[in-house]
């Protein structure tokens, strides 16, 4: 199916900002009818004024004056949906802004849905696809890097990437489909398999570069899952707070206090780690911390970085031996804690640990210079057009590398060219679906149903 091009005959309206007793709130209204209908409600008549003009006035409910603003208007085709669009800048209180929205729906406009101001802007072919979930990037951005990240989707800059490698695809077809179709064209060059091989082999080299680069984007955007596991009151807790200065998770002495997971975040050189303090692991007859326990193996298995936390001052057992058994294969960080105490653990054989105490902040910083050594973290990325960090745009470029690949199957297996065209038309569909030029209805309605209200 080719891009929709869907055309919205009435007008929508959506609190844009956060809906909380702010200085400033912000309703949008995106349509044809968005400057009457502002009008019905305005202190002056919008008609006829200008695009790209701020209106000092009242928001009227008949004599009634409900509050004072300032109302922006934008023309189409110049605004961010391709539609006339206002722009009531109002005093951000809940009430008041519930109240002017409630206006605006009486004059006439439709309560806009999640995502619905930016999906007319995809639809109206102001952003294509990658633009659009560039978007909701930007607002969860929560580094410098996923920031740059989104914007290089936003700036089209992604597009302009997929959109070379649709067109090497859409060459090779093109040649593929003259020498079918016109094979009495002599002058036409014959794309035989000999050529033809080299080409798609070029192109999924530099295809698979970007899913390579994939891994590192997915990380820079979603941060790193990050398990802290030990046994109880090794200082697990204690070390959270450290990570995160503050005191997020509750420290006493005695063992068990923690009985279930605590989570915190921590931007360590452009990379968020998503921390979890989990329960100590033990043998334990308490229904509850048995739970915790059990919880704090699945968050183990699940994680992408384990912190394991040993006591300097308490010689390994068996709980020590296991969770250094169960987490020999995982991206790990040992943690020998309490340095101030007396040794008495064995770090003979222990690989890849940091003697530290979590009370220390130079100790802290030792430990997260170790984490970025080990996760490759740099705090000044060379992020470029070729970092994609949308998990959708990823899986279809993933599927369009597999329909090239097939390709190269049915070459190496002596099969026609019109054969293997089959699987590089496929590959040319699945780069379309990235950046919206082939979508179905239904794709797009779940993709934009997951923005917030207002954008």
């Amino acid at each position: 199916m080719t891009k929709l091009n869907t055309r919205y005959e009435d007008t929508i309206a959506q609190v844009s900002t956060a809906l909380a007793n702010n200085a400033i709130s912000i309703i949008k209204i995106s349509g044809s009818d968005a400057i009457s209908i502002v009008s019905k409600i305005f202190s002056k008549d919008l008609s006829n004024v200008k695009s790209h003009t701020v209106h000092y006035g009242y928001i009227k409910d008949g004599n009634d004056t409900i509050d004072e603003v300032l109302v922006t208007v934008y023309r189409s085709p110049k605004s961010f949906t391709k539609e006339d669009v206002v722009e009531i800048n109002c005093h951000g209180g809940i009430f008041v802004t519930n109240k002017v929205l409630e206006l605006v729906l009486r004059a006439g406009a439709r309560e806009a849905l999640p995502g619905e101001f930016t999906k007319r802007a995809y639809l109206n072919g102001r952003i294509d696809l990658t633009q659009a979930e560039a978007v909701m990037d930007m607002i969860e951005a929560n580094t410098n890097n996923s920031l740059k990240l989104a914007n290089l989707g936003l700036s089209g800059e992604t597009k302009k990437l997929i959109k070379s490698f649709r067109d090497e695809v859409l060459q090779i077809m093109l040649q593929i489909e003259v020498n079918i179709d016109y094979p009495e064209y002599e002058d036409e060059e014959q794309i035989t398999n000999d050529k033809l091989y080299p080409a798609l082999k070029a192109l999924l080299a530099k295809i698979d570069e970007v899913i390579k680069k994939s891994e590192i984007s997915q990380v820079i955007k979603n941060g790193i899952k990050t398990a802290i596991v030990g046994k109880p009151n090794v200082g697990k807790s204690s070390l959270l707070n450290a990570l995160l200065r503050e005191d997020k998770a509750i420290v006493t002495n005695i063992a068990g206090t923690t009985r279930d997971i605590v989570e915190g975040e921590v931007n360590i050189g452009g990379i968020v780690l998503k921390l979890v303090d989990t329960a100590g692991v033990r043998e334990t007859l308490d229904v509850v911390e048995k739970i915790g326990v059990e919880k704090s193996k699945k968050a183990l298995n699940e994680a992408s970085l384990v912190i394991l936390v040993l006591d300097n001052n308490q010689a390994l057992d068996e709980v020590d031996k296991e969770l250094l058994d169960i987490s020999k294969d995982k991206m790990r960080v040992i943690v020998v804690n309490k340095k101030d105490l007396e040794n008495k653990l064995d770090l003979n054989g222990l690989d890849n640990y940091v003697l530290m105490s979590a009370y220390d902040s130079e100790d802290i910083s030792k430990l997260e210079k170790e984490i970025k050594k080990l996760c490759n973290i740099s705090d000044a990325l060379n992020i470029d057009a070729s970092y994609i960090g949308n998990a959708r745009q990823i899986a279809k470029l993933k599927d369009a590398k597999r329909n090239l690949e097939d390709a190269i199957k049915s070459l190496d297996n002596k099969m026609p060219v019109d054969i293997a065209n089959i699987d590089i038309n496929n590959a040319w569909v699945n780069l379309g679906e990235i950046i919206g030029e082939v979508s179905s209805e239904e794709l797009i309605d779940e993709l934009f149903s997951r923005f917030c209200l207002g954008k």
